[in-house]
């Protein structure tokens, strides 16, 4: 962490999760101390104000402030605020920070340094868990030190520097264990533990070589096994050490599988960190708005399931009623609109009042088009969407039902000004009078929507472009 990672820009703790539909409020939390004690010296200290931060999630937050006093110290001080297990800093307005934890002590703690090098030079009293921090981060100064010496000394290339970088490392790496092993419940343990890698076997207990697929699975089964999701202090970390792998795992590890199989491997993640209050709801709620938001057509699955199983149930404790009803409505609607479902029936006049519906379009496929003239994408997409419907139209027995999204006085002139301009002859109905209240029942909350249905008006895809139609045509058709 460098001081543009530390850009806390000085203010009050800011709303931790966003504006989001499934936002996190901070509720009390029963594994946190109440009460806190820091004291901090600098030796030659130029500065007469510091600032206390904590991790979320990979980030960085403000959470108090502190003078300097006649002693020379600044002392953070609050009997009546939590303080939760995980890791913290000391900054000034510079950005210089020492890191320090909180992890299953009282957090009365006395720290001591020199402005020439913070970290380098941290002494603490009444935490053996800042110790033991303290401890690990001057073997890996040291260590790393060695290695820049030989680097210069020997010349990157040499058989003796890289002999000797990999005696370093693995010393380096047996001192670690040697400390975990020694402290297992401390937060140094829990930290480097949560970046081990799983072990892959080459084979299986026959003795028979693992497929790519058998390793790919047990890698999955394993990732976390080293990660204590059911502790607390891990969410409060830095962004290695619990967010960045996360994000691997969902990111590369999942990368293109089925909705199916991402509903089955982050069920059971968030199972794991069930016990952790804080971490079950920073998981349900992170992946939730990651699928929530995802471009892939079919992962919006994995928002339904998530809040099928964890907010129409009742377990996210941290929201309002109103949030929770928000959530199931729009999860009940999405369900209804998944790849596979029947498009909900739409009946609608054209602009000579004359009615077409949806499920009466005898076609092998049929596109269906919300949008709206005065939407600055639809004014570029849908000119090329037309050319594409137009190419292949006839070869693949396509039709198209599209629906002015906007349908008002003011509108209705530029829609009828558009096809003309643009000759867009496919069915053109208003959607001013329909059968069903349209915008609700297909989630039209912006434009255009673009969904490609079938002869039965199954839904094979949606949030189509005029490229990614191509694409999928294509590929329904084995061209």
């Amino acid at each position: 962490m460098n001081a543009r990672h530390i850009a806390i820009a000085i203010i009050a703790l800011v709303c931790l999760l966003g504006s989001s539909h499934l936002q996190a409020a901070n509720p009390p939390d029963k594994s946190g101390a109440k009460g806190y004690r820091f004291v901090l010296t600098i030796k030659n200290n130029h500065d007469s104000i510091m600032y206390l931060g904590n991790y979320y999630a990979g980030k960085t937050y403000a959470i108090d402030t502190a003078r300097i006093d006649k002693k020379g110290r600044f002392v953070f001080e609050r009997k009546n605020m939590t303080l939760f297990p995980g890791m913290y800093f000391f900054t000034n307005p510079a950005g210089n920070y020492v890191e320090f934890m909180v992890h299953n002590e009282k957090p009365d703690f006395t720290f001591a340094t020199e402005e020439s090098s913070w970290s380098n030079h941290l002494t603490v009293k009444g935490s053996k868990e800042n110790e033991y921090f303290i401890a690990y981060q001057k073997a890996y100064r040291n260590a790393h030190h060695a290695i820049d010496t030989a680097l210069r000394s020997m010349g990157a290339q040499s058989e003796e520097f890289v002999n000797f970088r990999r005696r370093t490392l693995l010393q380096l790496d047996s001192t670690v264990a040697t400390m975990i092993a020694a402290h297992p419940n401390s937060m140094i343990a829990l930290m480097m533990n949560a970046t081990r890698e799983p072990q892959v076997p080459s084979l299986d207990a026959e003795g028979n070589k693992l497929t790519n697929r058998q390793r790919w699975e047990y890698y999955m089964e394993h990732y976390f096994d080293n990660t204590r999701l059911d502790d607390e202090a891990l969410v409060r970390t830095p962004n290695e050490i619990f967010i960045k792998r996360l994000n691997f795992y969902l990111d590369s590890c999942l990368h293109n599988a089925s909705a199916e199989m991402i509903c089955e491997y982050v069920d059971k993640v968030i199972e794991k960190a069930r016990p952790a209050k804080e971490n079950f709801r920073y998981l349900v709620h992170s992946i939730s708005e990651k699928y929530l938001q995802s471009p892939v057509m079919s992962y919006d699955a994995v928002y339904v399931h998530l809040v099928k199983k964890y907010v129409e149930t009742g377990e996210c404790f941290w929201m309002s009623p109103s949030t929770v009803d928000y959530n199931v409505k729009r999860a009940n609607t999405w369900d209804k609109l998944l790849l596979g479902r029947t498009a909900p029936e739409l009946i609608m006049k054209d602009h000579d009042g004359n009615f077409h519906s949806l499920h009466q379009q005898k076609h092998k496929y049929t596109l269906l088009i919300f949008w709206s003239p005065t939407c600055g994408h639809c004014k570029v997409m849908i000119p090329s969407l037309y050319k594409m419907y137009e190419h292949y139209r006839d070869k693949y027995d396509i039709g198209a039902y599209a629906v002015l999204s906007e349908p008002d006085e003011e509108t209705r002139p530029k829609w009828l000004e558009f096809i003309e301009n643009y000759k867009l002859q496919w069915i053109n109905v208003d959607g001013g009078e329909a059968n069903i209240d349209w915008h609700e029942v297909y989630d039209v909350i912006t434009t255009p929507q673009i969904f490609l249905l079938d002869k039965d008006k199954k839904i094979l895809a949606k949030k189509l472009n005029a490229e990614s139609f191509e694409m999928v045509i294509k590929a329904l058709e084995n061209e």
